[in-house]
């Protein structure tokens, strides 16, 4: 049976934490004196509200968190927080309509970045912070996030990490996973810092550089401009954005142990980041020799338009300094790719990760290898780490499941109306978290706001399943989920 007290218990004490970020937005309104105050004080006055009721009906809980219980505190984790965090939103009428708001929220929580907004311009300071605050609270995990300041918030800090981590191979850095969690947090506040200062000083306002900071380090892609990187007309900047999302798709463990303990060889040897880097170059240089064959462009122009957007696409982060709409259309099929590889495991990136896309690498090898010599025993190895057979059959699995589910809404988003290519790529960017899709009728710079009620439902559960990853939300609805025993 599911610890529904303790359940509660954790939901309550984490919306109060959210209300605490709405403080930060209220101070940001108070500070820029426009009429988004009223929406703030509102929001947070109703979290507290809610916050208090859960944790009064989770008082005298058991402790005792079981794997079903993570799994589940994990998933309503971030529909509530989603939930509440549309407040504002609806509010101060900034969004008409709650499945606008929610599908907003959604996608900022999840760092994908996909919106409804066709101007965010009009926008006030505080709501347009609270965009980007969602991504970058989202980037590392709602509830990793609470495990790093407030480990005695969350009950079963271990089980609730395994269900909201991504990637296949989960690695803790210290013994006690809430000293792990400070650990990583600082190396993503220390790079949101740096990439602040960067942007500031390459000609940004200081409102402007900390939400493009926090959106770029978290790989989210909302913007405070509706042409996003290109407003600035600034190719410094988009080189250092370019550089900063790539340094974000990179496993947050290798860059903390390169700044604190120099582990260069550790960066050099690892398998996962040579793939991302030999995806991310090959991946540019195919599409920069399209641009400047079909497109006329320089060859500068060529280079930093194709690595900015391919490192946005594969890193999930959904930024643009360029209409990709525009480019050769098999160019498209080169950034999808992208889409679903995504970037490394214990990164900020959505997608399928270039870890499982590394192992089934191999596991095909392995298998041209066993049809030669059938009685070989054939490990499967991840540079210095074998791969137990165990999680190979997960890798299948998720992957079997990654794909039906695609095939699935998109033949149902074809149904709604939706044309081929959009009904694809909207499926994949919001199942990967990527955010802008392709096609004519939304395209990479485009809103989705014109997309029927229930396909943004669809849109906001997918998103949901990526950046949880899949089975993580699934399990719950299976009957043995439901067991008793």
């Amino acid at each position: 049976m599911l610890n529904y007290r303790l359940i509660l218990k954790i939901l309550g004490s984490l919306l109060f934490l959210e209300s605490l970020f709405m403080v930060v937005c209220l101070v940001i309104a108070v500070l820029y004196r426009e009429d988004d105050m009223l929406s703030f004080t509102v929001s947070i006055l109703i979290l507290q509200m809610t916050a208090y009721i859960l944790r009064y009906h989770g008082r005298n809980a058991s402790n005792n968190m079981s794997r079903r219980d993570s799994f589940m505190v994990v998933t309503l984790t971030w529909v509530v927080f989603s939930l509440f965090g549309s407040l504002p939103y609806l509010i101060g009428g900034y969004i008409p309509g709650f499945t606008n708001a929610y599908f907003e929220t959604m996608s900022g929580f999840t760092t994908t970045g996909a919106t409804i907004l066709d101007d965010v311009e009009h926008l006030p300071h505080a709501i347009l912070f609270w965009r980007t605050f969602t991504q970058w609270i989202g980037g590392l995990g709602i509830v990793f996030f609470t495990v790093a300041i407030l480990p005695s918030m969350v009950g079963g800090p271990v089980k609730v990490f395994s269900a909201e981590a991504t990637g296949p191979i989960k690695t803790k850095l210290h013994p006690r996973l809430s000293t792990s969690a400070k650990s990583i947090w600082s190396i993503f506040i220390m790079l949101t810092i740096i990439c602040m200062v960067t942007f500031k000083l390459l000609g940004m306002d200081w409102f402007d550089s900390v939400n493009y900071a926090m959106t770029t380090i978290a790989t989210g892609g909302f913007s405070t401009h509706n042409d996003s990187v290109g407003f600035f007309n600034s190719i410094p900047i988009e080189y250092a954005t370019t550089f900063f999302c790539f340094i974000s798709g990179i496993n947050f463990i290798l860059l903390f142990k390169l700044i604190t303990k120099g582990e260069l060889s550790g960066l050099i040897s690892n398998y996962e980041l040579r793939f991302y880097c030999i995806l991310t170059a090959t991946f540019t240089i195919i599409i920069m020799l399209l641009l400047m064959k079909f497109n006329d462009y320089t060859f500068e122009k060529a280079i930093r338009c194709s690595l900015f957007q391919v490192v946005s696409f594969i890193t999930t982060t959904g930024l643009f300094n360029d209409d990709a709409a525009q480019w050769p259309h098999v160019t498209w099929i080169i950034l999808a790719v992208c889409m679903f590889c995504g970037a490394c495991a214990g990164s900020t990136s959505g997608g399928f990760k270039c870890i499982r896309v590394s192992m089934l690498y191999k596991v095909v090898l392995n298998e041209f290898r066993q049809m030669l010599h059938p009685k070989a025993v054939l490990p499967l190895r991840m540079g210095s780490v074998n791969i137990p057979m165990q999680q190979r059959v997960t890798l299948l699995a998720f992957l079997t499941v990654y794909c039906l589910l695609c095939i699935f809404c998109a033949t149902v988003m074809v149904l709604a109306g939706v044309d081929n290519t959009n009904a694809i790529t909207i499926t994949i960017s919001t199942l990967s978290n990527v955010g802008p899709t392709l096609g004519t009728e939304i395209g990479p710079v485009m809103s989705w706001d014109h997309l029927p009620d229930f396909a943004k439902w669809i849109c906001s559960l997918l998103m949901l399943m990526g950046r949880l990853e899949l089975l993580s939300v699934l399990i719950i609805f299976t009957p043995a989920y439901w067991k008793d025993q």
